[in-house]
């Protein structure tokens, strides 16, 4: 009897000595993907709680080799990234009804306002380095899209 009772201890510690095993290999494998701990080791709660979407405005920057620019290439680097969505509350291109009374506020207030900026505009959109004439090219080359 006392050898069963042997062999019956030893089985049980052995199945006791398994499961803690199986428990201590398995269970942080079951917690990967359930906001525990990634397959790095690191916790994902701080991608858990990131915004869901981020606006950075950068400064546009307009690559120049010396010669002046023509309006469909500001438009195309510095312009559009506004003017063709709306952002920020800009007037779309090719909207009239919007540049109506930008346009009829004549081309000299126009030209100011992108000089200086205007609402969300920062002044020359945002690239300090167009001349005066690449700006006012710009200026007469939206508002042909727009009339």
């Amino acid at each position: 009897m006392a050898n069963y009772q042997n062999s019956s201890r030893m089985i049980m510690t052995i199945t006791i000595a398994v499961a803690v095993v199986l428990v201590v290999l398995i269970w942080p494998l079951s917690m990967l993907g359930k906001g525990g701990v990634t397959a790095d080791g690191s916790d994902d709660a701080e991608l858990r709680i990131l915004p869901v979407a981020r606006v950075e405005m950068q400064k546009a920057v307009v690559k120049s080799d010396g010669k002046p620019r023509d309006g469909a290439t500001v438009y195309n680097a510095v312009c559009t990234a506004c003017h063709a969505s709306g952002v920020a509350g800009a007037p779309k291109t090719g909207d009239k009804a919007a540049w109506a009374p930008r346009i009829a506020a004549g081309a000299a207030s126009l030209l100011k306002n992108a000089t200086n900026g205007k609402g969300a505009m920062p002044a020359r959109g945002g690239a300090a380095d167009l001349s005066d004439a690449e700006l006012k090219a710009a200026v007469d080359y939206l508002v042909g899209k727009s009339k």
